[in-house]
């Protein structure tokens, strides 16, 4: 794993979240994106190399509306940048971990993703991202 690749936090409502960072880091966003298959609207913020990802459900279904249901708006995941996510995939599944997805899929930001499932991880959601 390369780096940190971004910060992932589950959010009520884009526009107020967006607002309420905008404050808190001093810079607007730099790409707001819609991922149809997840369910769910995206807000990227930049500040030095690191990023913080807005999640917000665009569906009662969708990961982020039931994480919200269950616990609130907050830290959803941590996601680490990867150069081969298949490999890394491989590696972590002969480690024991459980992959919420056997193959990458298309995620935000031009990115492939995978998740680990957080019972495996100390109850924190693990994302795996390779650019596209």
């Amino acid at each position: 794993m390369n780096k940190i690749e971004h910060i992932g936090i589950a959010v009520k409502n884009m526009q107020t979240a967006n607002l309420v960072f905008e404050k808190i880091l001093g810079v607007s966003p730099y790409k707001e994106e819609s991922v149809p298959s997840e369910q769910v609207n995206t807000s990227f913020f930049k500040v030095g190399d690191n990023k913080v990802e807005l999640l917000e459900a665009t569906g009662p279904e969708s990961a982020i509306a039931k994480f919200l249901a269950k616990k609130g708006e907050g830290i959803h995941h941590i996601a680490f940048d990867v150069e081969d996510i298949v490999a890394e995939m491989a590696r972590l599944k002969k480690e024991g971990f459980v992959l919420l997805n056997e193959v990458p899929k298309s995620g935000a930001d031009n990115k492939l993703v995978c998740f680990v499932h957080p019972r495996e991880t100390n109850g924190v959601l693990i994302e795996l991202c390779q650019q596209i």
